[in-house]
């Protein structure tokens, strides 16, 4: 990472490389110390060799044993074209994971769990043959083969069962998943397959859409596909940054980009990641804009696309995934509101920080203000009637009621005033 490019001040949110902190506590277990620890210390080692590493996840909640597991690294793209696909995961873990904690999903479950509220989630395909996906993903073709396995990484975040004798869970466990492409078969992002994966999941229904890839550029066809998808009530959720810095982007900080899309566009929420500390990742890629909100992204436990084991992954695009799958459990709970009206309760009931903390349980138990009731709403409020017009005939009747009343309180006045002066005056005085 460059080191030279580490502050700015950006127009909304303003972010910054460290000390990205949460005005609210975060509720870990004391347990997990040893997990930031190790999160920390492994994650920029095991990032360097994305196809291969493995990190220490630290002890678990319950059921811990003497040594640690380590999960493998689920990389965001293949190392080359002749790199073998993400090998399944062996290593399951009892514990609940830090992000889930920190989220208090637990509780968002008790308001919603996304029933039926399609996602589409565009990054390198996903598989239907995920255990924890399994009868939720409509995908076919090239989206159904996901050889890197970040995509099916992202929607198990999204909406993966509980998974049985474990912990881990996604936010969303009732959605439904709508799996597309933005990537070549290695995980290579352009701008015309994201363009047309979001197309396709528009197509199919989806009502939020989940977009792993932060390019360097815009493009007519993905910003029409973005605009089509907003005018389809659909919520478009993209990372504020990449995963990982691109490559030739440059080494000086006039080569950095200004903005990264599609999370750069008019109504799409864009989204930055945070470590288990509140603070942004030591080496995440600077994000040169603003970010609408601040998600856990680093040492993310979650699914791959075969298998019952599971990997860890880092990044913006993993934060994304925590803020669609909020959207869907609020829009299974508020069928009426808007994809605009479910973006601006997510950033009003986010925890105040220099960039807002999802907060899930308060985006759906939260009371905002609201000019009207949302479309559909039951408004059953009573109602008092207005006072009844009266005539002039009333009006003048009152009018000399209160004449009246006056002119008897001025006579008991005096009379009283004629008794004080009479008491006051000496004995054998004559008359006034």
């Amino acid at each position: 990472m460059n080191d030279e490019s580490t502050s700015f001040r950006p127009a909304r949110g303003r972010v910054r490389r460290r000390g990205l902190r949460s005005a609210v506590a975060m509720p870990l277990l004391g347990s997990l110390a040893a997990f930031a620890t190790a999160v920390q210390a492994a994650v920029p080692a095991a990032a360097a060799v994305p196809n291969a590493g493995v990190l220490n996840a630290g002890a678990p909640v319950a059921g811990s044993s003497a040594d640690p597991p380590k999960l493998p690294l689920m990389p965001p793209a293949l190392t080359s074209d002749t790199a073998a696909c993400t090998k399944p995961s062996k290593v399951r873990v009892d514990a609940v994971p830090w992000a889930q904690q920190s989220l208090n999903l637990a509780r968002a479950g008790r308001y919603s769990q996304g029933a039926g509220v399609p996602v589409g989630v565009v990054d390198t395909g996903v598989s239907p043959q995920a255990p924890l996906l399994a009868g939720r993903v409509q995908a076919s073709g090239s989206a159904a083969q996901d050889c890197v396995g970040h995509g099916t990484f992202l929607a198990g975040l999204v909406a993966a069962a509980p998974a049985p004798g474990g912990g881990f869970s996604g936010v969303a466990p009732g959605a439904r998943i709508i799996g597309a492409r933005g990537t070549d078969k290695n995980g290579t992002a352009s701008a015309a397959r994201v363009a047309e994966g979001i197309e396709a999941v528009v197509a199919a229904g989806a009502k939020i859409v989940v977009v792993s890839a932060a390019l360097p550029a815009p493009s007519t066809a993905l910003t029409s596909a973005v605009t089509a998808a907003q005018a389809h009530d659909v919520l478009v959720i993209a990372p504020a940054a990449p995963d990982t810095k691109p490559s030739g982007s440059g080494q000086g900080e006039s080569a950095a980009p200004t903005a990264y899309w599609p999370a750069a566009a008019d109504g799409v929420l864009s989204v930055v990641d945070t470590a288990i500390d509140g603070g942004r990742p030591q080496d995440a890629v600077p994000v040169p804009g603003h970010a609408d909100l601040a998600a856990p992204g680093t040492g993310i436990t979650g699914i791959g696309p075969t298998g019952t084991g599971v990997y860890v992954a880092n990044g913006p695009s993993v934060a994304a995934a925590f803020v669609a799958g909020t959207a869907a459990l609020v829009r299974a709970q508020r069928p009426g509101l808007s994809a605009r009206e479910t973006a601006d309760r997510l950033r009003a009931s986010a925890a105040h920080a220099e960039v807002p903390l999802l907060d899930p349980a308060a985006a759906l138990s939260m009371v905002l203000p609201s000019a009207a009731p949302a479309a559909g709403q039951d408004d059953t409020a009573v109602r008092l009637p207005g006072p009844a017009a009266r005539s002039d005939v009333v009006r003048r009747a009152a009018l000399l009621a209160g004449a009246a009343l006056l002119v008897a309180l001025g006579a008991a006045a005096a009379a009283a005033l004629a008794r004080t002066r009479r008491a006051r005056r000496p004995a054998g005085s004559g008359p006034a």
